[in-house]
């Protein structure tokens, strides 16, 4: 194929990306987004296999082999709530790719670029491995947090901020000792150097960083594998891998920074690696008594309530609740009884967790309401579920200053006449976080599985 012809291949592939972008950003058009993507991303590897540069065809078969061979595997495989945990693993496979492919660059002596476009291709080097081996780390224990692996506590270091500052200085000296010795010959140990320190920076980055925040960090490291492909479109002289990093680096971005303004947190700091809580004082202790209620006492609260808020959290996820929640929604649509879902911005463990579980079981999108669209109406609901949710409904980030999610607006389900909680039991929440919410005078535990109890609600109302 002639690089014109690959030329436009790669223009209409980076068309299909931006509409797949766009469908995306809608729950109605999201499938046909993915379609988009796909046909994006199949027009791009048919037309790099045709180029004229290609000419190890074995390699390249037997890596396209094998890479989709572990992406089959894993899209049959993995479970809706494993995927934030692959989205993770994913996005530290991207920076691990440009730090190889930087490695190879520099290796590679077949270059005839000098002066300032010598200068210039060794900058892009420099910083591609850079932003591949913080994406790499900063994934993997992202990915440890994500699965149970490593705990969803932060571990905030002592001056951990200077250590931050500290660390960003010695990849500024060590860039400028690799541009010096790339002139000689001798910039390979500035480039291993910055490359452990950057291991080390990820991993103190996302270590930082509590279990309720977790969500944000997805997204943040999806912005991170983007510029990281951006830079190894640099390094290769690709400009699709340019346009497609700069695609999901600025498109994570935003989305992290969207998500923080709902978090009220500040996305400087999400940037920076300081998003772990800095309190100084203990959350406070919960203190009261629980009272328990049983799938009979839950269908007669539902039968007698007009106004039905259902919040899903990762607890239904794990108890793959969604189908019977929509059977019991459907079921009190039908006695003509108003039902909406509350969505909590980092709702389970990454951006539209929920999102994706409600759609997946026909929940009508009319009905899924965003947080800031719902928080006011809680006053006038009779009724509301919270399905396997505990930090996006805990009152303490609201009225205690010392909680480790203090200031993140919640979904404020204790303002109505009456809060039915799911859950295994009184265990806190993935940010490790007590919730005052569960001793409420207006609360009632079910305790057990979710769809366990869900299937004894939808059997009682049928009945």
């Amino acid at each position: 194929m002639s690089q014109g012809l690959v030329t436009m291949s790669y223009i209409v592939a980076s068309i299909l990306f931006i509409l797949s972008l766009s469908g995306l950003s809608n729950q109605e058009t999201a499938r046909r987004g993915n379609y988009y993507g796909m046909a994006g991303m199949l027009i791009a590897i048919i037309a790099t296999l045709l180029s004229e540069s290609v000419t190890a065809y074995a390699i390249l078969i037997v890596a396209l082999l094998i890479g989709g061979f572990i992406g089959a595997k894993a899209a049959f495989k993995v479970e809706m709530t494993q995927m934030p945990e692959l989205v993770a693993i994913m996005h530290s496979l991207v920076g691990m790719a440009a730090v190889l492919v930087g490695y190879a660059n520099f290796i590679d002596h077949s270059s005839t670029l000098s002066g300032v476009e010598k200068t210039i291709h060794e900058v892009e080097i420099y910083v591609g491995v850079l932003i591949g081996a913080i994406t790499f780390s900063g994934s993997v224990i992202a990915f440890g947090k994500l699965c149970g692996k490593i705990s969803g506590k932060p571990i905030l270091l002592p001056g951990r901020h200077l250590l931050n500052l500290g660390m960003i200085a010695l990849f500024i000296w060590l860039g400028n000792l690799f541009l010096t010795g790339a002139e000689t010959g001798g910039g390979l140990w500035p480039l291993i150097f910055m490359t452990l320190i950057a291991f080390a920076f990820g991993v103190h980055m996302v270590m930082a960083i509590g279990g309720a925040d977790m969500p944000v960090v997805v997204s943040m490291l999806n912005s991170y594998s983007g510029w990281a492909a951006a830079a190894t479109g640099f390094m290769l002289s690709n400009d699709l891998l340019i346009v497609t990093g700069a695609l999901v680096g600025s498109s994570g971005a935003i989305l992290s920074y969207i998500m923080c303004r709902a978090m009220n947190r500040h996305f400087l700091s999400v940037i920076a690696g300081g998003f772990g809580s800095d309190n100084a004082g203990e959350a406070a202790e919960v203190e009261g008594e629980v009272q328990s209620v049983d799938t009979a006492d839950v269908v007669d609260m539902l039968r007698d309530a007009k106004n039905i808020v259902i919040i899903p959290g990762y607890g239904m996820a794990v108890a793959q609740a969604q189908h019977t929640v929509y059977e019991i929604t459907k079921l009190l649509r039908e006695q003509n009884k108003q039902v909406r879902f509350a969505i909590h911005p980092v709702a389970g463990r990454m951006p539209g967790h929920m999102n994706v579980l409600l759609a997946e079981a026909k929940v009508p999108y009319d009905i899924v309401y965003e947080m800031e669209e719902i928080n006011e109406d809680f006053p006038n609901v009779d009724v509301t579920l919270v399905i396997g949710a505990n930090d996006i409904v805990n009152p303490s980030a609201l009225d205690d200053p010392n909680s480790p999610i203090a200031g993140m607006p919640v979904l404020e389900c204790w303002k109505g006449k009456a809060t039915i909680v799911l859950k295994r039991s009184m265990a806190a929440g993935y940010a490790g976080v007590g919730n005052p919410l569960f001793v409420h005078e207006n609360t009632r535990m079910l305790f057990g599985d979710a769809n366990e109890s869900l299937q004894a609600v939808l059997k009682g109302l049928q009945q």
